[in-house]
């Protein structure tokens, strides 16, 4: 199988992964500590593997290009939060629900998005391009907007000393080391190929992180299964909205079709790899914000398979009116 065709093929992976977990922590119940500790580092190597998918070292790059990193910009961190606090006031009542819900839609995608803005005949350079600015604000401006949305129950959680260490262990770290290996591979040619080559881990590391995460939590899963079809309508309701909103600004920012395109899926896809590792350093009464950024990813997987046909046809074809025309010497920032 081709990279591209596991990328095209990984919901399933992911589904797949989700209920041979729950039935292996069913069956095994006693198992769930051993399952829970081997969760850490595994996303450690799966944040390493996704960091270096990201350009990290070419910010300049994308930001040449105003118009696209305007819209992009505004739409994750203006338009989404609206869209965010919209639809807390229709969520459930549980403290928990609410900031896994916050958590993950408040933060843009910096990985698979790529791949379907590729898949959808969208700006891939344009999107790579813009994944280091996505990623870095996302870090900076979070915790600023979950406090604005939920208050006492965020000031809470900072108090937890735990957080702080498993952001700096498992995300800036992993970071840091990403960022450090680029830079090494751009020093000599041949480098680059160990680099493309880690391309392939984040979907099987993905699929293991799952598969641990619920054979970890089965009691979780089954305390909030009468909520959690509810919270897989919000994210629903978040990804059809997230993708009009897009498709407008595309429009209002007179982005070719293609950067249309990118733009889209920048709005629509969450990054759930970056929260997830904070949502499972919560005490244990807030462990249902795992599995509620977990049916997140799951809803938009499915959505995305929607959105590929349904973006390049209506939101953002090439003859849309209201798009700019496609400039070949217009090339994207690298």
């Amino acid at each position: 199988m081709t990279r591209a065709g596991l990328e095209r093929h990984q919901v399933l992976v992911y589904l797949a992964a989700i209920l041979a977990g729950l039935a292996i922590g069913g069956l095994f119940p006693a198992a769930a500590p051993a399952f829970e500790a081997l969760v850490w580092p595994a996303l450690g190597v799966l944040l390493y593997a996704t960091f270096t998918q990201v350009p990290l070292t070419r910010l300049s790059g994308a930001l040449r290009d105003r118009r696209f990193m305007a819209a992009v910009l505004a739409g994750n961190f203006l338009l989404v939060p609206v869209l965010v606090w919209g639809l807390l006031a229709i969520a459930p009542g549980d403290a928990a629900i609410r900031l896994g819900i916050a958590m993950v839609l408040l933060a843009p995608c910096t990985d698979w998005y790529i791949t379907f803005t590729h898949l959808s005949g969208g700006d891939t350079r344009r999107a790579i391009a813009v994944t280091p600015v996505n990623l870095i604000v996302q870090i900076a401006v979070l915790p600023f907007y979950l406090w604005l949305f939920l208050g006492d129950s965020f000031l809470e959680l900072l108090t937890a000393g735990r957080i702080a260490t498993v952001f700096v262990i498992l995300i800036v770290l992993p970071l840091l080391v990403a960022s450090a290996m680029q830079r090494w591979a751009e020093r000599r040619a041949g480098r680059q190929r160990i680099i493309a080559e880690t391309a392939w881990l984040p979907v099987p590391l993905l699929g293991l992180v799952v598969f641990l995460i619920a054979a970890s939590q089965v009691h979780v899963v089954l305390d909030a299964l009468s909520v959690l079809w509810g919270v897989a309508g919000l994210f629903a309701a978040f990804l059809v909205v997230a993708t009009l909103a897009g498709a407008a600004l595309g429009r209002i920012a007179r982005l070719t079709a293609p950067a249309a395109r990118a733009l889209i899926f920048s709005l629509g896809t969450r990054n759930s790899f970056v929260v997830l590792p904070l949502a499972l350093a919560l005490a244990p009464r807030w462990q249902t914000a795992t599995i509620v950024i977990v049916v997140q990813s799951l809803v938009e997987l499915f959505g995305m398979i929607v959105c590929l046909w349904i973006v390049p046809r209506w939101l953002a074809p090439d003859t849309l009116p209201g798009l700019a025309p496609v400039n070949p010497r217009n090339t994207p920032p690298g």
